[in-house]
């Protein structure tokens, strides 16, 4: 006897799915091929998930279809597969999400992870309801920062989708790729899986509701924002930097990239980073070691606020290093100086609301 697909598809055609009261053809459970090697028959069958109730019954009854309409010598092989519901499109993305914020920097080490972690737990801290979001594809610094590298996100089910459970701890629900790798392992990747691996978790990941998704994006203008900016309406920049001139220069690019004609997102904002260093034993002392008010000035010559300025204190590094921020702390002077940032972020992101309409989601032609 010769098989052939018609054989195979005219039986399970007479196999009804109870959730559709259809039969298996008309429900359109058969995947695409149908693999047949002399007596021998694989096939697929999609169910809407993996715990639909009928799934064992349907599949054994597919089974004994074929016997029965086609040959009892036929070896069936029949495989599951699951219907997730499609990923919504850019713009509808999160709709319980209130105000996207991206932390830039125009160059690396000047403390923007540092800046934005602290910031979100900070804005946790006053009672908003944050998810953080590290960005950097290459070189996710956030399990480290809040002392969860060992935590494994696990999946959920909602409305149909197969969706990943975020992180969560000082308020915070956070995601990383870094929570998927090895740590010790350098990420060797081409930019359109590294793009492809931040729509997900973007978009496959049950955030829920937030008033603030803070974005920790990677330094520089590369690859990564140009997603950001396809995917998400955000609500506005926060460029962190510190007064090196040297800094100042890269700052004046992330700021023109925001601003651009064809992006125009709103810069919230500027940080000064590592703005002074007060030693211990002489706390009334200030010393300017990258430069004095250079993020200050730049913000008066851009027509930026100036969110805050954030001395070099031990206790940062420490806490970042430790896996429990200083924002945690809000009795310490770095602790409130991160309350004092959130506080502001809050005021300007209110009035931008007030003021201007949800940013346009850009479209680039890569013809």
């Amino acid at each position: 006897m010769t098989l052939y697909p018609k054989l195979i598809t005219d039986a399970l055609a007479t196999v009804i799915y109870p959730g559709t009261k259809k039969n298996l053809i008309e429900s359109e459970m058969l995947a695409d091929s149908i693999r047949i090697d002399g007596m021998k028959v694989q096939l697929t069958l999609i169910f809407p998930r993996e715990t639909d109730p009928f799934l064992k019954s349907t599949v054994k009854a597919a089974e004994a279809a074929i016997h029965y309409h086609v040959s009892k010598d036929v070896e069936v092989t029949i495989e599951t597969e699951y219907k997730s519901a499609p990923r919504p499109e850019p713009g509808k993305l999160l709709p319980q999400v209130k105000n996207v914020i991206a932390i830039s920097s125009g160059k690396g080490g000047v403390g923007k992870s540092t800046v934005a972690i602290n910031l979100a737990i900070a804005l946790a801290r006053l009672g908003y309801k944050v998810g953080l979001l590290d960005t950097d594809i290459f070189g996710p610094s956030m399990p480290k920062m809040f002392g969860v590298e060992n935590e494994r996100p696990y999946g959920v089910e909602k409305d149909g989708r197969q969706l990943i459970e975020p992180i969560e701890k000082y308020g915070v629900k956070m995601m990383s790729i870094g929570f998927f790798v090895d740590a010790d392992t350098a990420l060797v990747w081409r930019g359109g899986m590294a793009t492809s691996a931040l729509k997900q978790l973007i978009a496959d990941v049950d955030w829920g509701e937030l008033d603030f998704f803070i974005l920790d994006t990677p330094p520089g203008t590369s690859d990564i924002h140009l997603t950001i900016l396809q995917t998400l309406s955000v609500t506005g920049a926060i460029i962190v930097s510190t007064p090196q001139q040297v800094a100042l220069a890269d700052a004046r690019k992330g700021i023109d990239m925001y601003r651009n004609d064809k992006v125009n997102v709103p810069i919230l904002g500027l940080v000064e980073n590592m703005a002074w260093f007060t030693p211990a034993e002489l706390p009334e002392n200030r010393y300017y070691i990258f430069g004095r008010d250079g993020v200050k000035q730049l913000a008066q010559e851009m027509d930026c606020p100036l969110l805050a300025q954030i001395p070099i204190v031990q206790s940062i590094r420490e806490g970042s290093d430790d896996g429990k921020p200083v924002a945690t702390n809000a009795d310490s002077m770095s602790g409130q100086a991160f309350l004092s940032l959130a506080q502001a972020v809050v005021t300007v992101t209110n009035r931008r609301n007030k003021e201007m309409g949800p940013t346009k989601i850009i479209k680039v032609n890569n013809q």
